[in-house]
Parts: structure tokens; C-alpha cells; sequence
């Protein structure tokens, strides 16, 4: 049988791309902020400029005048500094909106996949469940069980193996803590006992498994636990 693909090998993004396109976003944000602040320090010179100077030749300015707008007709006037400011204002504005309209259509984008994968990964589990519940049916339905007990018992024990391994390859994992140290984290007490072999703060009998998964605990062990002799 092929190898099936783990789905999360293929996530992306991951956190450093979106990191990173978060630190584009506010440098773009902080361009925009320092382009604004000098347009206004560009335009308060320039008034305070013009508001200094004099006309000093009223006549000479007059005479030079018509020279002046005949100058002016043959070229097109450069723009000024305070215009230019201006325009790469604007520009980094639109380049802030850019990057927040790609920002969100990435988030989007990063949690329909993320939950495209969950839905794979719980398909393909659900898939190998259906083949032990399949093989239950057989089994139950077999005319043979009640005339070899011993051959039923064990077509049981391959499908319970079988169910076993598709809980396993998932990631699942039994906590059996029998003769161990009591772990309160993982196991839970349901009473003391004294024992003759088991030392005082061991688990001496399991009554129900406790599991993990990916070593995050689901479920803690029930048992109990020796007082000693």
C-alpha cells in the first residue's frame, strides 16, 4: 500500500510569513506617517519664505514681468518640493492599503487551508475506522462463531489489533502507569490499598487507561495506589 502524505507537511503559511508580512504592513504605515509629517514641515517653510521676501524694484519686476510669462509659456512649470512630498504621500498611502487588503485576503486564505486540513485529516481517519467496523460485521455475521469459538476469539483479537494500530498511527497513546510512581498530573487516585510487592505511592491496579495524544493528556489513568505494607 502507498505511503499516505501527513497533510501537515503541506501547511503554509507558516508563522514567520505571517510575521513578516506584518512588519511590511506597519513599516509601510510608519513610511506613510514620516511622508505626512514632512509634506506639513515642507509647506510651513514655504509660507514662512514667502512671507519674508520683499519686493525690492517694484519697476524692474514690472518690466521683467511679460519676459517672465513668455519663459513660462515655452516650459512646463517643475513641480514644486512641497508637490512632490505630496505625491510620494500618496503613494505610500496606497501602497499601506495594498499591503492591508493582501494581509487580509492571506489570513483568510491561511485559515480556510487550515481547515481544509483538519478536514482531510479527520476524513482519512474516519475512513480507516470504517474498515474495523467493517471487519466486525463480518465477523458477527460469520456462521461459523458459534461452532468455533476459538477461531471467533481470535478473528476478534486481529480486528481489536487492527483498531489498536489505527489509534496508534493517529497519534493516540496509552498511559498503563501499573508498578509506577502516582503521577497526579496523569494519573487519578480512586483509593488506597496496602501491598505486600507494590512500595507505598505506586499504583498497584489500573482500573481504566488513561490516554494522550501527541503528548497532550486526554484523559488521565484511573487507579489506585499501594499505602504500602
Amino acid at each position: 500500500m502507498a505511503e499516505e502524505k501527513n497533510p501537515e507537511q503541506n501547511v503554509e503559511p507558516n508563522d514567520a510569513d505571517r510575521a513578516q508580512f506584518e512588519q511590511d504592513v506597519l513599516k509601510a504605515a510608519q513610511d506613510a506617517m514620516n511622508l505626512e509629517a514632512e509634506v506639513n514641515a515642507s509647506a510651513s517653510s514655504a509660507t514662512g519664505n514667502a512671507n519674508a521676501e520683499k519686493p525690492a524694484d517694484a519697476e524692474g519686476q514690472n518690466a521683467e514681468a511679460p519676459k517672465a510669462e513668455e519663459k513660462a509659456a515655452e516650459q512646463p512649470a517643475a513641480p514644486s518640493a512641497e508637490e512632490i512630498l505630496k505625491q510620494q504621500l500618496a503613494d505610500a498611502n496606497d501602497r499601506n492599503l495594498r499591503l492591508m487588503a493582501e494581509f487580509e485576503n492571506f489570513r483568510r486564505r491561511n485559515a480556510k487551508e487550515q481547515l481544509e486540513l483538519i478536514e482531510t485529516a479527520n476524513g482519512k481517519l474516519l475512513e480507516k475506522l470504517s474498515e474495523v467496523q467493517d471487519n466486525f460485521e463480518r465477523a458477527f455475521a460469520s456462521e461459523n462463531k458459534a461452532k468455533d469459538l476459538e477461531a471467533f476469539e481470535k478473528g476478534m483479537q486481529m480486528i481489536y489489533n487492527q483498531f489498536a494500530k489505527v489509534l496508534t498511527d493517529a497519534g493516540l497513546e496509552q498511559i498503563d502507569p501499573t508498578g509506577k510512581e502516582f503521577d497526579p498530573n496523569l494519573h487519578e487516585a480512586l483509593m488506597q490499598q496496602p501491598s505486600e510487592t507494590i512500595p507505598e505511592g505506586h499504583v498497584v491496579t489500573v482500573f481504566q487507561k488513561g490516554y494522550k495524544l501527541k503528548n497532550k493528556i486526554l484523559k488521565t489513568a484511573k487507579v489506585i495506589v499501594s499505602s504500602g505494607k
